[in-house]
């Protein structure tokens, strides 16, 4: 499941495993193999518990472990730093623009950053923000409670995505335009936005549809979409929001590589 490419890319990353010399116990399990177990869990969205026996990838309580330790080390953030640095050295990221949404999802098992909202009668559940460059590539995502107003991402999104190496210079982190819905239609966050040296293109409450920022803000949706082809994502299992960040930083790393493939074949 995981390529040799994308492997080398992964594996400078993983942190050093150092082994005890007395009473060491059992050899530990390859990172490869525990890593395609958790690819597993992500794709087909089942219960760790139910990974398959005789897959090799070890037990699904191994895997979480892995996926915890290794979200702790920063190894998905870095990850998605490096697989959004390759396309912005062959000039195929587009920083001219970038665009926000937002997706409800599922809390079957409650936990830190759920709804929490049953008694004002909203939808119980999480939100995932995502901020995309101009052609779809996912730059950053956050997680909040499915009560929580979309306008509240407008400032956090802009300032999660990475400083973006690939070129000779300063990295970059700002695009030059910002897209969004009548959702984040608020002048205070429009001069906020404005002091960060970023234009928001954001569409008017009241005003009639067919403003043409439709042509611009389709790429999200489609990478939301995309985000949400992976089961693990689709509904929101774990009770940890670390754990179903993780989740969420490593499909945007798949989505980004997935991009790259398809763009140098």
């Amino acid at each position: 499941m995981v390529g040799d490419e994308l492997w080398v890319r992964i594996e400078s990353l993983l942190p050093v495993r150092q082994r005890r010399h007395r009473h060491p116990g059992r050899k530990a399990l390859d990172d490869r193999k525990v890593l395609c177990g958790s690819l597993f869990v992500l794709c087909t969205g089942i219960r760790g518990e139910w990974l398959p026996a005789g897959a090799g990838f070890g037990s699904g309580m191994t895997c979480w472990r892995r996926l915890r330790d290794w979200n702790n080390a920063g190894v998905w953030q870095r990850l998605h730093e490096v697989l959004l640095a390759e396309p912005r050295a062959a000039d195929r990221l587009d920083m001219s623009g970038a665009v926000i949404d937002s997706s409800h999802v599922r809390v079957l098992k409650g936990g830190p950053k759920p709804a929490g909202a049953r008694s004002t009668g909203l939808r119980p559940g999480s939100k995932h923000h995502l901020i995309c460059d101009a052609t779809g590539i996912p730059l950053a995502v956050t997680l909040t409670g499915g009560n929580r107003n979309d306008i509240t991402q407008l400032m956090p999104l802009p300032k999660a995505v990475p400083p973006i190496r690939g070129k000779r210079g300063r990295p970059r982190q700002r695009p030059r335009e910002l897209y969004a819905d009548r959702g984040y239609d608020h002048d205070c966050y429009r001069r906020q936005v404005w002091a960060k040296g970023i234009k928001p293109v954001i569409a008017r409450r009241g005003t009639e549809h067919g403003s043409g920022l439709g042509t611009k803000r389709w790429v999200v949706e489609q990478t939301i979409a995309l985000l949400h082809w992976f089961g693990r994502p689709r509904i929101r299992w774990e009770i940890r929001d670390d754990i179903h960040e993780a989740f969420l930083k490593l499909a945007c790393s798949l989505i980004c590589w997935r991009r790259l493939r398809a763009t140098s074949c």
